[in-house]
């Protein structure tokens, strides 16, 4: 039988092995989602909401252990990884607090000698493609919807991250949910491929890169099966002169180091009004500069390795083409003892007198980095800022809410924050526009992807 190992990025080890399903596994699975579809849906939104309110209950339970995981598995300081419990308690429980009104009848104006409504009615089985670095706040924003609505649902997490999947599925059996409206496979890319263009499956969210995106469009060629895109992001900053730069600094360093920048919204290229460039180049330099890369298991570790020695590579190879074009880091990896240069621990780096030529501007970096550039106006912060062939968030630091509301308006992104970044509000749609993705998750909106409508038109008193 195949399998495939989870290494740690903390030491290199195999911190465990997984067997991967056989194609008559996935077949019979398959056909138990079906038949746990009809089911679950059958279920009143009520009782579904209650069964599902209980496995959030298990789920927050089991925090410390979670918290280990995470750690373990994809290297976040343990200092931050309980704070994705958190998250994914107030996302599904927003969820469900939303669904009686997001999934109730749409009633017309009365007509007389007729009855008329619009349900909202689930899909079927949803195939979930979950991605590592997030394990389940990116997991949950389909997850908790889907099953709400009544569809059910297999999942297939990454291959860093398969305790993430076993831990939900625990949860979701201890509620109480009946046999197959929750699975997960531990299948590899041949067999997502089949198993999303299999009839059986009605629906794909997918998150994760631009090419894992094209190769979701490809599998679903020829059927008509629907997806949900979550994809990448390079997601910029702009600091005008009017902001508050102590709470910028501070927030927007934070958007770039957090989780070794291993976030899709996280700020990856600043702009900064000329008058303050001096000053935000210097704070988030000191910033960096106070933070210690280490072994994640430890609670003083405020920056863990990245998941990867060779996602780490690909990111000292973005700053290494940035320089042979003229750019100028500002921070001596020398004084990350961690970071040696061939290991998944890489030294916080902040890049200055780069350009849009660059890679380290225009191609999702994914690591502790981000380059930094002076503009003169607004409108050439939104140029730069709108220069980007994706399109998920922008964030403006200023103390104008005028100002923002009309450069918001100009961007070409899902999301525009005004000085905060890197933050999903549940009750706010996610969504990208360009390569970074299409449709949405989380609000009212995003059961909308997880139903279908269906009109009922009877004529009366025949």
């Amino acid at each position: 039988m195949a399998s495939f190992e989870t290494v740690t990025p903390i030491d290199g080890s195999v911190l465990l092995v997984r067997n991967r399903p056989t194609d008559a596994d996935v077949d019979a699975a398959l056909d138990l989602a079906v038949r746990g579809f009809k089911i679950w849906r059958e279920y009143p939104l009520a009782r579904r909401i209650e069964l599902l309110s209980r496995a959030v209950d298990a789920f927050v339970g089991w925090k410390s252990e979670i918290a280990t995981e995470i750690t373990s598995q994809i290297g976040r300081p343990i200092a931050y990884s309980g704070g994705e419990v958190g998250g994914f308690e107030a996302r599904a429980r927003t969820m469900l607090r939303l669904a009686p009104e997001a999934l109730a009848s749409h009633i017309p104006a009365a007509l007389d000698g007729f009855e008329r409504a619009i349900e909202r009615v689930p899909l079927g089985t949803v195939a979930i493609l979950a991605p590592w670095n997030y394990p389940f706040l990116t997991a949950v924003n389909a997850v908790i919807p889907a099953l709400a609505a009544g569809n059910s649902i297999v999942l297939k997490h990454s291959d860093q991250t398969p305790l993430a999947a076993e831990r939900m599925s625990a949860a979701f059996q201890v509620a109480g949910l009946p046999e197959g409206a929750f699975q997960y496979l531990h299948i590899n890319h041949d067999q997502v491929a089949r198993t999303i263009s299999d009839p059986r499956i009605s629906y794909v969210c997918f998150t994760g890169s631009v090419a894992g995106g094209h190769a979701v469009q490809q599998a679903l060629a020829g059927t008509f099966t629907s997806s949900g895109l979550e994809l990448g992001g390079k997601d910029p900053a702009y600091v005008r002169e009017d902001a508050n730069i102590e709470h910028a600094i501070a927030n927007v360093a934070d958007g770039i180091f957090f989780n070794s920048g291993q976030s899709c919204c996280g700020i990856e290229r600043v702009y900064v009004h000329k008058r303050r460039f001096g000053a935000v180049v210097d704070g988030l330099v000191a910033f960096a500069e106070k933070l210690k890369l280490g072994d994640p298991r430890e609670q003083a570790t405020t920056l863990g390795p990245m998941v990867k020695t060779a996602a780490a590579d690909a990111v000292r190879s973005q700053i290494e083409k940035a320089v042979g074009q003229g750019a100028r880091p500002l921070i001596d990896s020398r004084k990350f003892a961690a970071d040696t240069g061939r290991n998944a621990y890489l030294a916080p780096q902040i890049i200055v007198d780069c350009n849009h030529s660059m890679a380290i501007m225009n191609e999702e970096t994914f690591g502790p980095v981000a380059g930094v550039m002076a503009v003169g106006s607004d409108d050439e912060a939104i140029r730069l800022m709108n220069d980007s062939r994706y399109g998920l968030t922008a964030s403006i630091w200023t103390q104008d809410r005028k100002a923002a509301r009309a450069i918001g308006a100009q961007l070409e992104t899902g999301t525009v924050f005004m000085n905060r970044c890197d933050y999903l509000d549940p009750e706010l749609a996610w969504t990208g526009v360009k390569e970074s993705g299409r449709g949405a998750t989380l609000s009212r909106l995003g059961f909308d992807y997880l139903t279908r409508p269906r009109s009922f038109h009877f004529r009366l008193n025949v």
